[in-house]
């Protein structure tokens, strides 16, 4: 089961080195010897003079339309002494920032992209207290059920379905994904495929197959749940994106 491989590909990451006090992916040196990655998804990472920027770096990963990012707490922070894993990409950063050598934004973006899906595994092994995405993701039960949901979000799903693929009774798996995603699975699959709906419509896909792709018993029953959750026809947002 892999729990981010769908949503890292359904979401252009960009990363660039960033300027000190630019940068929301960032390695701080409050005292000597000791490093610790910092990631602010919405916002940047001050340089106050207190702690040492050893590396900057701007993520870009689509904000709070992700449903991965919008669910990470306003500031992570990781002591990297408890993280080899993400301090040898780092390393590898580094080097190739001090190099200068041609061809070294692409390697820095790769590398960037490689550090926040090693980011991303850390929290999620690590687990959270606070509920959402992350927490849900945490627990290889509902992992399975959130994964199954990434994957076929066009499936006519029923929370029984659901319950199955986390091999839980109905009840409990109700219970279980309330109190970790902080809503109900069949909310969660809404938002999902209306996060999708939008990513497609927004390439052009005409309103009648995205309806049709994410299970809608017609355009215009997709059309009243797109307005309520964006506060704009999909109509309008294809023809504006098109314009």
């Amino acid at each position: 089961m892999d729990r981010l491989t769908t949503l890292i590909d359904r979401f252009r990451m960009r990363v660039v080195l960033a300027a000190r006090g630019a940068g929301n992916l960032c390695v701080m040196q409050p005292e000597a010897g000791r490093q610790i990655l910092v990631f602010i998804p919405e916002g940047w990472v001050e340089d106050t003079g207190a702690e040492g920027v050893g590396l900057a770096l701007r993520v870009d990963w689509d904000g709070a339309h992700n449903p991965l990012v919008a669910a990470l707490p306003q500031r992570v922070e990781v002591d990297l002494a408890e993280a080899p894993a993400l301090a040898s990409v780092l390393a590898l950063l580094r080097q190739e920032r001090e190099a200068h050598r041609c061809g070294a934004q692409s390697v820095v973006s790769s590398l960037g992209q490689v550090l926040m899906v090693r980011l991303l595994r850390h929290l999620i092994e690590a687990g959270t207290a606070a509920p959402g995405l992350l927490a849900g993701l945490a627990d290889p039960r509902l992992a399975r059920a959130i994964v199954a949901m990434h994957d076929a979000p066009g499936r006519s799903w029923t929370t029984s379905d659901l319950a199955q693929e986390a091999g839980l009774s109905l009840s409990r798996f109700s219970e279980l994904f309330s109190a970790q995603m902080n809503e109900t699975p069949m909310g969660y699959l809404r938002r999902w495929r209306l996060t999708l709906a939008r990513q497609d419509l927004i390439r052009g896909d005409r309103v009648e197959a995205v309806a049709r792709r994410y299970a809608y018993d017609s355009p215009e029953g997709f059309a009243r749940a797109f307005r309520k959750f964006y506060g704009v026809a999909p109509v309008s947002l294809r023809q504006s994106t098109a314009a």
